[in-house]
């Protein structure tokens, strides 16, 4: 074991034990889910107490749950849209309270070009960063190893460009990685320079090199575990030139990147590690193949989202990555952080109760229309519901479109598992397929028949009757044959979730999916194009596995197949 992170270790004892005394006290609060969430609230509402929309509907610190509610309506972000464009033209009290420093705007990960700026301040800054904090020291608790290995962690920038009124733009994990210590930004093998690169292959490049130099890699992090697949692959597809970069002191492509990043990248990319290249060649002339699994092989865990579509990648990180622990990172978004899973392999994590204020609504129910809203204390085990959010930046009562179940409680807190978003639900005929219907049906045909689908989508496609399209690029172990078995055991599966669908289609209303395959490399420039639009992240994008909109395939075959 490298002598460096034993002292590391050693040193980080104390920080280790205050972190670990923090998130007991966040546990602790969880046997009172009521009576923090009503602080919770008056915490926040006395923040912006004196904002201009606070004044508008009369809210303050002395509010209780029942007075908020009946003075402020459920809303969407074009509620908040006019206050929101004044907060960026430097106007920060139509939003925010004089003590409520903002800090940047975080953007949505939309595929609309409207893109949804989230203010993002400095008291929320710090609840986002001691839920980070409190998950951080549950996972290390529970794989020991880690606090003697190093960590590797994608993120973007937060600084991509400025609002008129001169606020940064971009990503919150980028914000935070800037905002770490020296000591912890110690353990990043990827400094958070490398966010900044614009080019997404040049990015991914440079954080391989950078990555696979360090041999003690004991956690990989990131939003999404397509990236993780992603990063893999490229590492596989370009490994002689970043073995021969390793070994000579070097960066393929550093000609192309922006001076003032390659001058702060610049001491690290010329150390040579001639011993480490002979290592990795070794591996690649042993295996035929440069994996995670072969070149980190102290990795312990790998965190990653598990909920939702995000679910559907994890069998295909095993021939990359082995048989790893998952550690989801818990339910977040733009506007906030949700949940903070307290186990590996399981998406649901006991909701964020000391950073927010929380509601939620049936799924059956339009939120925006009922009466019908709860508190965190008020859900059933195994119900779904609508999460709305209200949060120290400003966003009340705010619907955000995630649907949750609810798998139980820690203590009087609800545990919770992200399901899908709202909008993505298809409805050709009343059967109101959702995304994680779609997704859990996939996995387990595929899994039933030992195949291998990749990223897939389901499209509804008009006819007489209409049907749904399983998109997927093309394989030779995708025969025929076995593409008939698996559409019939997913049919099946999707008819067992859904009893509308399955009445739709024993009906003849629907008739059986058919399938639909793209030519290699399809998916990547459909990526592509959504990760570039405004809002967009490498990091943090989702595959739709459920396109709801109508004979949509058949656009996105002629836009693009190679």
């Amino acid at each position: 074991m490298h002598a460096l992170y034993v002292l590391r270790a050693f040193g980080g004892t104390f920080v280790r034990r205050r972190y670990r005394r923090a998130a007991h006290e966040f546990l602790a609060c969880t046997s009172d889910c009521r009576s923090v969430q009503q602080a919770t609230l008056q915490r926040i509402l006395q923040l912006n107490a004196a904002s201009d929309l606070s004044r508008q509907y009369n809210l303050d610190g002395s509010c209780t749950i029942a007075e908020f509610q009946s003075r402020f309506p459920v809303s969407e972000y074009d509620f908040f849209r006019p206050y929101i464009e004044r907060v960026k033209q430097g106007e920060t009290a139509a939003l925010l309270g004089p003590e409520n420093r903002l800090l940047m705007f975080t953007l949505s990960s939309g595929t609309t070009t409207d893109s949804k700026f989230i203010p993002i301040t400095a008291p929320f800054l710090k609840d986002y960063r001691q839920g980070w904090q409190n998950w951080g020291i549950l996972t290390y608790d529970d794989f020991a190893p880690l606090k003697y290995q190093n960590i590797v962690q994608l993120t973007s920038n937060f600084d991509k460009f400025r609002t008129p009124g001169g606020t940064p733009c971009g990503n919150i994990s980028g914000l935070v990685a800037a905002m770490q210590s020296p000591v912890v930004q110690s353990m990043y093998t990827v400094p958070g320079d490398v966010s900044r690169i614009d080019d997404p292959q040049l990015k991914y490049y440079t954080a391989l090199r950078l990555a696979l130099a360090d041999r003690h890699v004991g956690m990989l992090t990131t939003a999404n575990p397509s990236t993780l697949l992603h990063l893999a692959q490229f590492a596989d597809q370009e490994k002689e030139s970043l073995v021969s970069d390793i070994a000579e002191g070097r960066l393929t492509g550093a000609a192309q990147m922006d001076l003032q990043i390659l001058g702060k990248l610049k001491r690290r990319l010329q150390r040579k590690n001639p011993g480490r290249a002979r290592e990795l060649e070794q591996l690649i002339e042993r295996t035929g193949h440069l994996y995670p699994r072969d070149f980190w092989p102290g990795l312990s865990v790998l965190a990653v989202w598990t909920g939702g579509s995000a679910g559907a990648y994890l069998s295909q990180l095993k021939p990359y990555y082995g048989d790893l622990p998952v550690r989801d990172h818990g339910l977040s978004a733009s506007e906030g952080r949700m949940t903070i899973p307290l186990n590996s392999g399981t998406s649901s994590g006991v909701l964020d109760i000391t950073s927010h204020f929380f509601e939620f609504v049936p799924e059956a129910e339009d939120p925006l229309n009922t009466s019908q809203i709860l508190t965190a204390d008020q859900l059933e085990e195994g119900q779904n519901y609508y999460i709305l959010l209200t949060t120290p930046s400003g966003l009340y009562r705010y619907h955000i479109c995630d649907v949750v179940r609810c798998t139980g409680f820690y203590q009087s807190t609800p545990l919770l598992a992200f399901l899908h978003k709202g909008a993505h639900i298809s409805n050709l005929t009343g059967e109101k397929i959702t995304e994680s219907q779609v997704v859990d049906a996939v996995r387990g045909a595929t899994q039933q028949h030992a195949l291998e689908l990749g990223q897939f989508a389901l499209i509804p496609q008009w006819g007489e009757p209409p049907c749904y399209q399983l998109l997927f690029e093309a394989s030779p172990l995708l025969t025929d044959e076995t593409l008939t078995r698996l559409l019939a055991d997913f049919d099946q599966r999707l008819q067992e979730s859904n009893c509308e669908y399955a009445e739709k289609r024993q009906s003849g209303r629907l008739a059986p999916p058919v399938p639909c395959p793209l030519e290699p490399g399809t998916w990547q420039r459909f990526a592509t194009e959504r990760q570039q639009k405004p809002g967009g992240s490498f990091e943090q994008y989702k595959h739709p596995c459920l396109i709801p909109q109508l004979d949509y395939a058949s656009e996105l075959i002629a836009r693009f197949s190679p």
